[in-house]
Formats: C-alpha cells, sequence, structure tokens
C-alpha cells in the first residue's frame, strides 16, 4: 500500500511538471488584467511569432523585450536559460487587458477575448500557428496554452487535464502537429467573483457573525446581571413586624 501511495504520488508530481517546449502562461483577473510568460526555444519563437532572435543572448533578451513593450505590455523579466543542452528564451510582462493582446506583434499566434456571459465570465480563444511557418526547427515535444484563473471555474472546452488545483485549465498538442498548422481550441466559463474576494467575504462574514454572538452574550450576561441585583436576596431574613402599640 504504502509503495502504491508513492507511485501515485509521483505520477501527480510528473503530471505537474511536464516541460513543454513552447508555452504560454497566463495569470488573469477578473478585470481582465493580469501577467502572462511565453517560454520557448528561439527557433520556436520565429517559427510561430516571426521574430528573428539573434543567438547572442542579450540581444535575444533585448529583441523580445522591445517586441512585448512595443505591444503594450509591461515587462517584467526576460531571461535566457538551458535544458538539455538547448536554450529556451523566457519573457514575463504584465497587461493591462486580455482583450487587446490578439494581433499584436507579440501575439501574432493567438486570439483570445474574455467577456461578460450573464452572471459570468467566458473565456475563448484560439493559439493558431501562421500559414508557413518560419525555418525548420526540430519537431520533437510539447507546446501548451495554460490559464491560471481567477474564480471558480463551471465549465471549460475539453482543457487538458479538467481543472487542476481548483483554478488551473490548459490545452498541449505536439509540437510536430503544431508546426503542420494544427491549431489549439479552448474556452472556460468562470466566476465574476475572484477567489481572494470570495475568500474575503466569508473571513468578513465569520467576523461579524462571532461579534454579534459575543455582544448577545455579554448582553445577556449583564441583564442577567441586573435582574439578580434588583431581586431580594435568597437567603436574607424578612423584614421585622411592626410592634404593636404599648397601653398606659
Amino acid at each position: 500500500m504504502r509503495r502504491l501511495a508513492l507511485t501515485l504520488f509521483a505520477v501527480a508530481a510528473l503530471r505537474g511538471c511536464v516541460a513543454y517546449e513552447y508555452e504560454h502562461e497566463f495569470w488573469i483577473r477578473v478585470d481582465g488584467s493580469g501577467t502572462v510568460n511565453v517560454t520557448g526555444r528561439p527557433e520556436l519563437w520565429t517559427a510561430f511569432k516571426g521574430i528573428t532572435v539573434p543567438a547572442e543572448e542579450d540581444a535575444a533578451r533585448e529583441a523580445v523585450s522591445h517586441l512585448f513593450e512595443a505591444s503594450g505590455l509591461r515587462v517584467r523579466r526576460v531571461t535566457v536559460t538551458r535544458r538539455g543542452g538547448r536554450p529556451y528564451l523566457f519573457i514575463s510582462a504584465d497587461f493591462r487587458d486580455v482583450n487587446r493582446l490578439a494581433g499584436t506583434a507579440a501575439f501574432p499566434d493567438l486570439r483570445l477575448v474574455l467577456r461578460p456571459d450573464g452572471e459570468r465570465l467566458r473565456l475563448e480563444g484560439t493559439w493558431a500557428p501562421p500559414a508557413a511557418a518560419r525555418g525548420a526547427p526540430a519537431d520533437d515535444g510539447q507546446m501548451a496554452v495554460r490559464f491560471h484563473l481567477p474564480s471558480k471555474v463551471y465549465e471549460h472546452r475539453n482543457a487538458m487535464d479538467g481543472v487542476e488545483r481548483g483554478n488551473i485549465v490548459g490545452w498541449r498538442q505536439d509540437v510536430r502537429g503544431a508546426l503542420a498548422g494544427g491549431s489549439l481550441d479552448f474556452g472556460a466559463l468562470i466566476d465574476r467573483r475572484s477567489i481572494l474576494v470570495s475568500t474575503i467575504g466569508l473571513f468578513a462574514a465569520a467576523i461579524v457573525l462571532a461579534l454579534s454572538i459575543l455582544a448577545g452574550l455579554i448582553l445577556w450576561v449583564r441583564r442577567r446581571g441586573a435582574i439578580a441585583s434588583a431581586a431580594p436576596g435568597t437567603g436574607s431574613p424578612p423584614p421585622p413586624a411592626p410592634s404593636a402599640p404599648r397601653e398606659s
């Protein structure tokens, strides 16, 4: 039994640590703002975003940073890392409105919309490569688009692993399929209230309820004390009877 539990734990850990060759990862707030991380091999950046990535690392970071800033994002960090002997270009940037990302120079391969849907919010979009991918990059591994959503997820459109850890949904495919023109359609229906706001509301309601109960107990004790002090003591002797007048 212990060995089975360890095996299941290891499988779950591996699922959460999948390394993608090309990935968009979004953290979105209910107002449409948020942060996006994009990680990928430089040749896949060239193939899917049409940007020529210089071989020199400082120049590569500068080129990608300029691309995102020109598209209206605020760049937080740009790095070049290595995995299995291959370089990977990473950028993290903030945006004010997720609906304004599609079609910009930084996201020619992405269509993304967050819109009201009755009492909820609907996220929908498509990742699609350009008509003809530039260059001839290696086609091994997987690519993905993932979202960390701010509130309860009511439904999703075929997310690869369903809803993970309560509010994460993602879609993936083979790099080979992406280079051949395969697209990813994604979507989710979420609450308008963020998890943080809902949690704060629950804590506030609990505090108000606790204070109300405490105030009620204090009022009850005071009233009991007032009644007890106003009533004659149970152990005190009765008042003396009036004495009769003496006869002369």
